[in-house]
């Protein structure tokens, strides 16, 4: 079953589930609908989707595990769906992993538009930048949407991906949390800027042998973040 052009929608709600995938197909998608996140997990391993779009509240596995399952060995973009609309919720979803987070009663149209911009983000980052970017033992690889370091694989996903890109491709360059958020976001408005810090600490904890002292990615106190331009390091 080749679906890796669709889009998983997992929705345990059946009017709602119709309702995104009405909307997901006017838009020139092709939809894959799961109503559990156990049959949600089997059909992201059976078809590798180019995005899912995960219902929080769900029966056998809620979306928070499902989620934290994904993230284990692939590097899907997920919007997650919730009637949660606490931030402390929205920023516990970006921890585990989600790229987006649409907030419950939504309008179609608008779901449609976020996904969308999934994709453009996404592909952007594969291959608008074609040169390699290297900093000491850290290679970023944007047509294979690969990083290593030593030599060895670094999966990231798809929004510290761009974050990573991003600040790479200008070191010393001081980027405010509301310029990353609009590389992230059509509209940086739907989230609050702490998403930022939660993407950089995943991030820094992935690439930086000591996340506490970072060699790579650098806080300017009350701005935002910037990549080093040479070997230093700088308290976090």
């Amino acid at each position: 079953m080749n679906q890796k052009d669709s889009i998983l929608i997992v929705e345990d709600e059946k009017n709602i589930a119709s309702l995104i995938d009405k909307s997901l197909r006017q838009a020139g998608f092709r939809t894959i609908i799961a109503h559990d996140g156990e049959r949600a997990l089997q059909l992201a391993r059976e078809c590798e989707p180019a995005v899912v779009v995960l219902d929080l509240m769900l029966p056998k596995v809620n979306g928070w595990e499902v989620c934290k399952s994904l993230r284990k060995d692939s590097n899907v973009p997920i919007l997650m769906l919730s009637a949660k609309e606490e931030e402390v919720d929205k920023l516990y979803s970006f921890s585990l992993g989600a790229d987006d987070y649409v907030v419950k009663p939504f309008s179609p149209r608008e779901l449609a538009e976020r996904v969308k911009a999934i994709f453009r983000r996404t592909n952007c980052a594969y291959t608008c930048r074609k040169t390699k970017l290297s900093f000491g033992d850290l290679l970023l690889e944007p047509e294979k949407h690969k990083l290593t370091r030593n030599g060895k694989p670094i999966w990231l996903t798809p929004s510290e991906f761009v974050l990573l890109l991003t600040l790479m491709s200008a070191p010393g360059r001081v980027f405010s949390r509301h310029e990353l958020l609009t590389k992230l976001y059509q509209s940086s408005d739907a989230v609050v800027a702490r998403v930022v810090d939660v993407h950089i600490g995943k991030l820094r904890r992935k690439i930086e042998g000591a996340p506490a002292n970072p060699r790579f990615i650098l806080t300017v106190r009350g701005v935002g973040y910037r990549f080093a331009e040479k070997e230093e390091h700088r308290d976090s």
